[in-house]
């Protein structure tokens, strides 16, 4: 969505003051599948979380896309939650503690910035 809205738009408002993790579907499935192959979820009990590793707002997450994406003629301004118009509640905060799932299964977790790249650089080719 953010690339074809900093594609298409001049301006773009994005709120800054809601807080995750931004987390690449391809490494969460390799992370699953690598449990799985080695059945290391046999032993495991409970719930694990798994996002990439980093912070960042939604402004902040947007304003890295369209900078990878080259996408520089799009002018994006933080805003309030209050100001964006939107039917669903986010947290402010939302990062998962991903301390057991790394613990347990050892597993190495690529920053959101590193799988953000390749996830525009993958789409961009696919276009």
């Amino acid at each position: 969505t953010m690339l074809r809205l900093t594609s298409e738009k001049p301006e773009l408002k994005v709120v800054f003051d809601q807080v995750g993790t931004p987390t690449y579907a391809g490494d969460l499935a390799l992370t699953l599948f690598s449990i799985i192959e080695k059945e290391l979820f046999r032993e495991a009990e409970g719930t694990f979380h798994f996002s990439n590793e980093g912070v960042c707002s939604w402004y902040d997450f947007a304003t890295e896309i369209a900078l990878e994406a080259g996408h520089s003629a799009c002018r994006i301004l933080p805003c309030h939650s209050e100001e964006f118009p939107s039917k669903v509640k986010r947290p402010a905060y939302s990062v998962l503690d991903k301390s057991k799932i790394k613990a347990v299964f050892g597993v190495e977790i690529p920053h959101w910035r590193d799988s953000m790249r390749y996830c525009v650089a993958r789409l961009k080719r696919e276009q």
